[in-house]
């Protein structure tokens, strides 16, 4: 029997969203503990903007010469119409989403398998586009804020790129907890900050926030664009700076350079090691569901603009989260 078909954003060599076009490929079948799914929407994350260049060179591991991954696409939301034979968690029929990054790719097209560890029923009230766009950037901001910076109410923290799809969600988790929130971005992108909920804003082109001489029990920072010796200063004593995104250089300075600082200054420096997993989903999924958080959605796109979509995120101009509807 001739194997289903299906459309995909199939890229085969490294660079510019040129290299990507739409193309029929074989409907992929479920391993043992995987589902298939009907993918309704995909969101874009840095990470495949990452893979498509094969910059930095680490992320060609595993594909040096050629992509490891030739269907972009961490996040998606669809329905299950087939379980592997070990599979548990879903039913066919299951409205799901998820980050498939800890275990695949291949967002980017009609169907895809993923492990149903990566998976979690779609939040009530909300479309398939919106449940794209939560997973990787929500759960980032959950382990950033959470895990590495262990957020406290009447913490001033600062976001650093909080425009995007990690600083929205992040912001608005930290006016959850009480947090005074300073949001940091282009210009552009202030008024969206500030309704939602951003006590103070800053233009990184006009201002520096580490020349203010103001300090932050917690700097989340998405965008990696400071020394760490500068971040430093803007960091209370006992305070923690979570460094989420940045150059290849400012990770390793970073490394270096945090068990000096903790020793000499008490100030914690960290990079945080991104974990996908089911259970920090859930906790957006019942944020989102109680009406507390909400994704903020830039643009839509069709499958066949999916490359347009890639290149719009490539500019940074936007503002929350790109997503591409996969199945009108």
């Amino acid at each position: 029997m001739e194997a289903r078909k299906m459309k995909a954003l199939i890229y085969e060599a490294y660079g510019t969203p040129e290299v990507m076009q739409i193309t029929e490929v074989d409907v992929p079948k479920p391993k043992d503990h995987e589902v298939l799914i009907e993918v309704h929407a995909a969101s874009v994350n840095s990470w495949d903007w990452d893979l498509l260049r094969g910059k930095p060179y680490i992320t060609r591991i595993g594909g040096f010469r050629t992509p490891r991954f030739p269907i972009l696409g961490a996040d998606v939301a669809g329905v299950v119409i087939a379980t592997g034979s070990a599979a548990t968690r879903f039913q066919p029929g299951d409205e799901v989403f998820g980050d498939l990054s800890g275990c695949s790719w291949g967002g980017f097209a009609e169907y895809v398998c993923a492990h149903e560890k990566a998976l979690t029923l779609k939040p009530g009230k909300t479309n398939f586009e919106q449940a794209a766009a939560i997973p990787q950037a929500a759960v980032l901001a959950l382990q950033g804020l959470r895990n590495n910076g262990n957020l406290q109410h009447g913490h001033k923290v600062l976001l650093n790129g909080a425009g995007g799809g990690v600083g929205t969600f992040a912001l608005q988790y930290a006016k959850l907890f009480g947090a005074e929130v300073t949001a940091v971005d282009d210009a552009s992108k202030l008024e969206m900050l500030r309704i939602l909920g951003a006590d103070h804003v800053l233009d990184y082109r006009q201002e520096d926030f580490t020349a203010r001489g103001r300090q932050y029990d917690l700097i989340l920072d998405v965008v990696g664009t400071r020394s760490v010796f500068k971040i430093k200063r803007a960091l209370k004593k006992g305070g923690t700076y979570v460094m989420i995104g940045g150059t290849m250089p400012r990770l390793v300075q970073t490394l270096l350079a945090a068990p000096v600082i903790r020793r000499l200054e008490r100030k914690r420096m960290t990079i945080l090691v991104h974990k996908p997993n089911h259970e920090d989903q859930q906790v957006w999924k019942e944020l989102v569901e109680a009406g507390h958080v909400a994704p903020v959605i830039d643009r839509l796109y069709g499958l066949d603009d999916a490359a347009e979509a890639i290149r719009y995120f490539g500019e940074g101009k936007f503002k929350g989260k790109i997503v591409v509807r996969i199945k009108s």
